[in-house]
């Protein structure tokens, strides 16, 4: 049978190839059909409980032997399991007469509906809420937990999806690559796929039915898994290795086309971790990041001496180089417990982003101050940008508000197609702006982000997504405006090339991909961008756009990608 005819197809989330053996991650634990109900619901109640905190100090342990994100990610995976709604729940389900384990499920179960109607934040959680789920059942039966099997030899780990308690932990000479059926772009799976540098593929389809110990090719930038390729692929794939290796060792120092055209290369952040290690890589500073880890755990607003110092703490580490802020993106889709503006029927068109700031000026008042004590404190070079932005009143009320704080430089995301369309006038009194292509892809495409089975249509190389891309970089340009990417888009070498020939100045990604970006960009020139730019604009299809822009790139990249 032909490679192609083997071929599984997914999403590539992290990049690089390998080869390897298929060992299958095991399910998780489920409780027993028809389970009796607990002839004590309270002294049942001690058992869940005592579970759930088991596996809480389960995870902070794993937490003490990873760094960075994976720690900050599995600390806040164990405050799921202590949850006190969640322990709630499960007792209501003892006294209507379940037995403990089942009342487990039963409790998660209703708090995984919640969180997928929330989507967003919450929905890209449910995999680590359901992890929480099935090792408290474990627990509370006194079987061993689910999770991946000791390896052998090195191996391709494929399951359903993997929570943050497998994957931070994975020992990465021993695993070669991550495949799931299930998981998204912005799953855990993927964020710490990516931080680790191993090669990781989502959504795969019919990714469980993989034999386990057959041989597999998986390349994480075209999202393809090979079962049991010819030789002459393998062999291809490791050369495709060795050539990506030492292409990549020369590849240093600020993002720039053939010619000299400057394009910063910087990084998506979350969190103070976050910081200290992308602060020591090669990148020019943080293009996105992200404030609402300090708000969304929280039950009261943080005051402003507490987000001065975690913003000062993110500052330090870059010296002069740029950090770009994005300003508190929670709402509908990420609810605050201090600033709950009641239930919405379609919470990602809802009062999220600088639309909360409009209705809790106090909130981002309290921030922008924050920001501007931690700025003087650190003279670092901070640039502030709003997310969810629709109309020039609302960019223009919002720069008023950042200067008026002693914060000079105020900028937009671009995620909503009327910013993009209208890019001449909302950005008229901007300093920079950036387009976070995840959201412009769900909204242009009217298809939820969270939703596997819409990957397609959630391509970043949509023609109809480029082309609001296109119209943003026309409004920059005509309002003397710098326009960066900050989405998944800025990641892809190839639609990198692309991004710059539309006129896209800054790329904002995971550290990780930067040096397969400034290896690209070095590669062409800015007008054989602006071809490719041209090209891709000119295609039917997502498919079509990625196929003819590769055709014309360099033949030293192609054979990389």
């Amino acid at each position: 049978m032909a490679d192609e005819e083997r071929t599984h197809r997914g999403i590539g989330v992290s990049p690089g190839c390998a080869y390897g053996p298929v060992v299958l991650v095991s399910p998780p634990v489920r409780a027993p059909e028809g389970e009796a109900a607990a002839a004590d619901p309270q002294q049942a109640l001690t058992q869940v409980k005592a579970a759930f905190e088991s596996v809480a100090r389960d995870l902070e342990e794993r937490a003490g032997r990873v760094e960075d994100t994976a720690a900050e990610i599995l600390t806040a995976t164990a405050l799921m399991a202590r949850d006190k709604g969640l322990l709630k729940a499960a007792g209501t389900h003892l006294d209507e007469g379940e037995g403990p384990a089942t009342a487990i499920e039963s409790a998660v179960s209703e708090f995984v509906v919640q969180f997928e109607a929330l989507g967003g934040y919450f929905a890209e959680r449910v995999a680590d809420l359901r992890d929480v789920g099935a090792r408290a059942v474990a627990a509370v039966l006194g079987v061993p937990a689910p999770g991946v099997p000791d390896l052998a030899e090195p191996s391709v780990v494929v399951a359903q999806d993997l929570a943050p308690a497998e994957t931070a932990v994975l020992d990465r000479t021993l695993v070669l690559a991550i495949v799931t059926s299930g998981g998204g772009r912005t799953s855990h799976t993927a964020i710490l796929a990516a931080q680790r540098g191993i090669p990781a593929v989502v959504q795969c389809d019919r990714a469980l039915e993989l034999p386990v110990g057959a041989l597999v090719a998986v390349d994480g930038d075209l999202g393809t898994v090979t079962l049991e390729p010819g030789e002459a692929f393998v062999a291809d794939l490791a050369v495709r290795n060795e050539r990506r290796t030492s292409a990549l060792d020369g590849s240093f120092g600020p993002g720039r086309t053939s010619d000299g055209h400057a394009v910063a290369l910087l990084a998506n952040i979350g969190d103070v971790a976050d910081a200290e290690a992308a602060a020591a890589q090669d990148l020019e500073g943080v293009g996105l990041f992200r404030t609402e880890f300090l708000f969304l755990s929280a039950t009261s607003a943080p005051t402003l001496d507490e987000q001065a110092e975690v913003y000062a703490q993110v500052f330090a580490p870059f010296g002069r180089r740029r950090v770009v802020v994005r300003t508190l993106d929670a709402g509908a889709d990420k609810p605050l417990a201090f600033a709950d503006l009641g239930p919405e029927e379609n919470p990602a068109l809802g009062r999220r982003g600088l639309r909360l700031s409009a209705e809790r000026p106090d909130l981002l008042d309290v921030q922008l101050q924050a920001l501007a004590i931690a700025t003087r404190e650190t003279g670092a070079d901070v640039r502030v940008m709003a997310p969810m932005v629709a109309t020039a009143e609302e960019a223009d009320w919002f720069a008023r508000r950042v200067r008026e704080h002693g914060l000079p430089t105020a900028g937009v995301m671009v995620e909503v197609p009327a910013a993009a369309l209208r890019s001449r006038h909302v950005l008229a009194d901007m300093d920079f702006a950036s387009i976070g292509t995840n959201d412009l892809s769900q909204y242009t495409m009217a298809a939820d982000r969270m939703q596997g089975a819409l990957s397609e249509l959630l391509d970043p190389w949509q023609p109809a997504v480029l082309d609001l891309v296109a119209a943003t970089c026309a409004g920059g340009a005509a309002t003397g405006t710098p326009v960066g990417v900050c989405g998944e888009a800025a990641g892809d070498p190839l639609l990198a090339l692309v991004l710059v020939g539309l006129g896209v100045s800054s790329l904002s990604m995971a550290p990780s991909r930067i040096p397969m970006v400034r290896l690209a960009l070095s590669r062409h020139s800015l007008p054989e961008c602006q071809r490719i730019a041209t090209v891709a604009l000119g295609a039917r299809t997502a498919a079509a756009a990625r196929t003819r822009c590769l055709e014309q790139a360099v033949v030293e990249i192609t054979d990389l990608l």
